[in-house]
């Protein structure tokens, strides 16, 4: 369905693009690993802001419940993400155990964050259980996407043991759902949110438009 590039290829080619436009605002892409629309998303906001914070929120904190507890709603997520993964040209391939809440791993995404090395972390994640179809709670494959970011093992395991962790990105959440987001992943730019991995292109436009007009609070305005 699509080629996989390298993270460190993507990278090289990157840094390598002449007199590549700088942000005019700095943007934030608001992430949970467990959801194919991170994966989704996740390569093309590594791409196309230069300038982003990546910070973990948790899915079933912003639904107040699990989104996808029903039969039927589970198989809606699925069709839409095999819809946006067509049309985009990207491969998806289901984890074995989906839906989940990749709690551990999204653990270590805290960590990952702090150390600003989210975004090859996430990125490494993604494809490995949304093109691989492993679980991301195994510490095996856990250990692989931290090591593709550059994370040392023994804090590996600290952060995954610590459900202090889960408060943080619970709290983020919330804030989220606050200020009028519906889903994730976001991107907020400036006061603005961008719900969902569809309205990355808006985003992205936000990001460099002068004449782009700031908007807060509005449910997905973003």
């Amino acid at each position: 369905m699509g080629d996989v590039i390298p993270l460190n290829q993507r990278r090289t080619t990157r840094v390598a693009v002449p007199d590549r436009p700088r942000a005019r605002r700095r943007a934030t892409f608001f992430f949970d690993i467990a959801s194919p629309f991170t994966y989704l998303a996740a390569e093309r906001v590594d791409r196309l802001f230069p300038d982003v914070t990546w910070r973990p929120a948790l899915t079933e904190a912003l639904h107040v419940g699990d989104p996808v507890a029903a039969d039927d709603d589970l198989e809606r997520v699925r069709q839409a993400a095999e819809e946006r993964a067509a049309m985009l040209h990207m491969p998806l391939v289901w984890p074995d155990v989906f839906p989940s809440t990749a709690r551990v791993a999204m653990r270590v995404a805290t960590l990952a964050a702090a150390e600003g090395r989210a975004a090859p972390f996430v990125l490494a994640a993604c494809r490995l259980a949304f093109c691989g179809g492993f679980d991301l709670d195994d510490p095996e494959v856990l250990a692989e996407a931290a090591a593709a970011a550059g994370l040392g093992l023994p804090e590996v395991l600290g952060a995954a043991a610590d459900p202090s962790r889960d408060g943080l990105m619970e709290g983020t959440a919330l804030r989220l759902l606050a200020q009028g987001a519906d889903r994730l992943p976001v991107l907020r730019v400036g006061r603005t949110l961008f719900c969902g991995e569809h309205r990355i292109a808006e985003a992205a436009a936000a990001v460099r438009h002068p004449g782009f007009r700031d908007r807060s609070r509005l449910p997905n305005a973003g």
